[in-house]
Order: C-alpha cells, then structure tokens, then sequence
C-alpha cells in the first residue's frame, strides 16, 4: 500500500490549518511595536511597483510623535521610500526641490525619495491633514510631524516658521474672546441693532485692517495683538457714536 499520497495530503491540510495562526502571530507581533496602549494597530502602505508592503507603524524608520497631544506615527528624517509617494505636489525653496504629501516633507535622493525637516519659510496652501492647532499667546500655530505653520495673508500660505520660544505657555484651546456687549440707549429695536452691530464691524474692520472671521485676523502674526485692539477701539466708536454704551 502506497501511503506517500496520504501522507503528502495529510501534511498540505496542516499547513492550511496553521495558517491562521502564523498570521495571527504576525499581527500581534505588529501590534507590539506599533501600538499606543490601545490595542490598536497602525500600518503604513509603501507604493512599490505594484505590490502593496505594510509595515507597522513604530516600527523601524518611524517614530511616534506625541507633543500637544498629536498622536500621529511619521517616518522619521533620512527614510526612504522607492517612489514618490502619491497625493502631493512638488515646489522649489530657494533653488532646491522639494515634494510634501500628507505632511510629509521630502527631497529626491536618486530614484528615491527621502523624509527630510522642511526649511523655514517654505509655505503651502493646504495644512497637513492631521494637524495640530496650538495657541501662543493668542497666536495660533499649525503643528505637525515637528513642524510649525503660521498663516501669511500676504503669500496666502502656511509657512513653515521656527517653534517658539516658550513651548510650556502652549495651549491647544483658543483663548477666549472678551466679547463686546452695546446698551441701547435711545431704545432701538433688535433689527436696528443687528444692523448697527454689523455696519459697526464693518467700518471697524476696513479702519483698522483687522477682520475677526479670519485667521489670525487677516494680518501677520506679529501684528495681531496690536490690530486686534485697534478694531476693538473702532468698534466701540462706532457703536456709541451710534447710541449705545459699550462695556
């Protein structure tokens, strides 16, 4: 009696049966070096050719980055990926090429693309998708993957800027806008009021530059403070030239 086919059969049917198992291993083994306490698991998909590699995150090459509660995987400067990574755009700073996808910054290396810090005061038009928005002093900065992006009106882009100086003044809450209330003391009515209160903006915002609806008020950052008053001052002229006491 011949046993080899059964014997070769028996052993395909236990390969099958330890599949499951193996990948099993496998994603608990991911889930250790990328997870975050949770139990979740993080992936990152690397384009090469045609084939799809996932590669947990926290694993070799990436790093974990959790300042103001980011909380986001990156791959960290000097990694390298086989062709440029799909969805972004390419742009040149002083001379050099650069390309940003997702966040991610990267400089041509060969036929590579390497990860790379971007250089202070390159900007672009869209924010990274996870971003993080941070408060100094009543400023608001854009951070992600270690940098920091300030909204320029005059270029109408984010630039990338230094970090400030103070990160434990940071605040990932906005601060609270003193509002202004107006008293009608001629007894205007509500719909007169509504007017009143958006000719009043209006004026104020062409007077002083400054327009509350917009980040950072429409002006650079180091202006802020100073335009901010300046509206609020006008504001209030407006308002009480108009009947009303304004606290």
């Amino acid at each position: 009696m011949n046993i080899r086919p059964r014997t070769a059969f028996f052993t395909a049917c236990l390969a099958m049966l330890a599949l499951p198992l193996v990948a099993q291993a496998d994603d608990r083994r991911d889930e250790r070096r990328g997870g975050d306490g949770r139990g979740e698991r993080r992936e990152q998909v690397e384009q090469r050719g045609e084939q799809r590699v996932e590669r947990g995150y926290g694993g070799r090459g990436y790093v974990y980055d959790n300042r103001f509660n980011h909380d986001r995987y990156y791959p960290q400067p000097g990694y390298r990926v086989p062709v440029r990574p799909s969805g972004g755009y390419e742009l040149r700073y002083r001379g050099s090429p650069y390309y940003y996808s997702g966040g991610i910054w990267y400089r041509p290396w060969g036929p590579r693309y390497e990860v790379v810090r971007p250089p202070f005061g390159i900007g672009v038009s869209i924010l990274p998708p996870y971003y993080t928005t941070v408060w100094f002093s009543g400023v608001p900065y854009y951070y992600a993957d270690g940098a920091y992006y300030l909204w320029e009106p005059v270029r109408r882009e984010y630039v990338v800027t230094e970090a400030p100086a103070r990160d434990e003044a940071a605040s990932t809450r906005a601060p609270a806008e003193p509002e202004t209330y107006a008293y009608p003391r001629s007894g205007q009515s509500d719909s007169q009021m509504a007017s009143d209160r958006y000719e009043c903006h209006d004026w104020a915002m062409h007077q002083s530059g400054f327009d509350p609806t917009q980040p950072l008020g429409g002006v650079s950052a180091n202006e802020v403070g100073a335009k901010r008053d300046d509206y609020r001052r006008a504001e209030r002229a407006c308002l009480e030239g108009r009947g009303y006491s304004v606290n």
